[in-house]
């Protein structure tokens, strides 16, 4: 696996200054994808963004891994529905034109 777009698991615990067990958590729930290679956890540097929101609401708002599960999938869903409206409102142009 070549490891170009990988961000080592301890770059990030040094530099967010979090614990090593936060981000195997955050894997367990399956809200970020760690790869290993020669025992070196990964996570690819498009997950990055999505991770620094849920460090910020760990650090800032307090909120446990759990919660930042809930508010994760919430917010999936949510932009699920906003692709769906996108598209009924598109469909309902069709016929008012």
């Amino acid at each position: 696996m070549n490891i170009e777009n990988f961000i080592p698991i301890n770059t990030l615990v040094t530099h967010y200054k979090v614990e090593l067990t936060f981000f195997n958590n955050l894997s367990e729930l399956g809200l970020v994808e760690i790869q290993t290679v020669e025992h070196i956890q990964y996570i690819h540097q498009d997950s990055i963004y999505e991770i620094e929101k849920m460090i910020r609401m760990h650090q800032e708002l307090d909120v446990n891994i759990e919660g930042i599960d809930v508010v994760f999938n919430l917010l999936q869903k949510i932009d699920a529905l906003q692709k769906e409206l996108i598209n009924v409102r598109n469909r309902l142009q069709l016929y008012e034109n």
